[in-house]
């Protein structure tokens, strides 16, 4: 299974801030970031990035490495914005995918809305097409979301705290974990060392025996 995340523009892209000077990308990189590391808890799972902290990729050089790389899914990460400048009331979570709505597209949409929902607790915008370049030069399921407007004050001081970055990463990691039906990778048992002291050596010894009957690794010192 092969995923690439795409944190939404660039740290030089005009106008992508919030009235205070919150650079969207500043959000969008770190949702991708700690999403990246989730996925990475599960078996046979790759991801890409289709974003650099070095430039602001443009957009066919995304879709063209996503295509090239024949990955499974494409998730653009971004934060949202309303109107041409100062604070608003508008606000919530919507997913984007493209105008023939291709199904798989749409119950990934579908169930990265649900969770984020869930997680933020933010007005629910629903599911939504647009003709966007990343979902329509995409070769393979692609969604795009927007998770909360950095012109909503309230909303704006939420997208920088790393709280709220972790719930939006961790909801769209549980989508993409459904919609695929991924498996965690188990984890190697620790291994812990407990030593127990008795007056007696021969309740030392019947304590070691019944753990190795138990398949514990039981040794009696003096």
């Amino acid at each position: 299974m092969k995923i690439m995340l795409d944190a939404g523009h660039g740290y030089d892209t005009p106008g992508k801030r919030s009235p205070n000077g919150m650079r969207e990308y500043e959000f969008n990189r770190a949702v991708a970031a700690l999403a990246k590391k989730l996925l990475e808890n599960y078996q046979n799972v790759t991801v890409y990035y289709a974003h650099s902290d070095e430039r602001d990729v443009p957009l066919k050089e995304r879709t063209d490495h996503a295509n090239s790389l024949n990955v499974d899914c494409y998730v653009s990460i971004h934060a949202n914005a309303y109107g041409t400048g100062g604070w608003n009331n508008a606000g919530g979570i919507e997913a984007f995918v493209f105008p023939s709505r291709p199904k798989e597209a749409l119950g990934l949409a579908q169930k990265v809305q649900r969770y984020l929902i869930n997680a933020t607790g933010l007005r629910d915008r629903g599911v939504k097409t647009a003709d966007f370049h990343v979902l329509r030069e995409t070769k393979m399921t692609a969604v795009l979301v927007e998770c909360g407007f950095m012109t909503n004050r309230e909303e704006a001081a939420l997208l920088r705290t790393p709280a709220y970055r972790k719930r939006c990463a961790q909801a769209i990691v549980k989508a993409i974990a459904e919609q695929y039906g991924l498996k965690r990778k188990w984890n190697e048992p620790k291994q812990v060392k407990v030593q127990v002291t008795f007056a007696e050596k021969q309740e030392a010894e019947k304590l070691a025996g019944d753990l190795r009957k138990n398949g514990y690794n039981a040794v009696v010192t003096e």
